[in-house]
C-alpha cells in the first residue's frame, strides 16, 4: 500500500485528526462527481469534517479493501466501520481516487456512500 493511504487508513483508525488532516495538501480540492455541491479546497475543510465524524462515530475503523497506484494517481476501495452516537451502526464504502503530491493527497474524487 502507498505510504499515502497506509498514513490516512491509520490516522483514521487512531481518530488522530492532525495527522489526518497532514495526509492532504495546503490547497487540497475534493471532488465529489456523485454529490458535486458536497465539494470543497482546503486543509480547514478536511479537518471541519473529519472532527465533526470523530465526534459522531467516535469507534470509527478505516479499511483498504484494494488499490493500485499509476505514477501520482492512487485507485483505492474503502470500508468505514463504526457505531454513531445515538447507537445506530455506521458503514460506509466506496472508491477514492487521488492524485498526489508525494505523499499526501492535492486532488481527490470520492465515491463514498452509506450501505443501505
Amino acid at each position: 500500500m502507498s505510504a499515502f493511504l497506509d498514513s490516512l487508513q491509520q490516522a483514521i483508525s487512531t481518530h488522530d485528526l492532525d495527522a489526518l488532516v497532514s495526509c492532504f495538501t495546503q490547497d487540497y480540492r475534493c471532488d465529489m462527481p456523485t454529490h458535486p455541491a458536497r465539494g470543497f479546497v482546503g486543509q480547514d475543510v478536511v479537518r471541519e469534517n473529519w472532527s465533526g465524524l470523530f465526534a459522531r462515530v467516535p469507534d470509527i475503523d478505516a479499511r483498504v479493501l484494494r488499490s493500485v497506484q499509476d505514477g501520482d494517481v492512487i485507485w483505492s476501495e474503502w470500508e468505514l466501520t463504526g457505531t454513531a452516537v445515538d447507537g445506530t451502526p455506521f458503514l460506509v464504502r466506496g472508491v477514492v481516487i487521488a492524485h498526489t503530491d508525494g505523499d499526501r493527497a492535492a486532488q481527490a474524487n470520492f465515491y463514498l456512500d452509506p450501505v443501505e
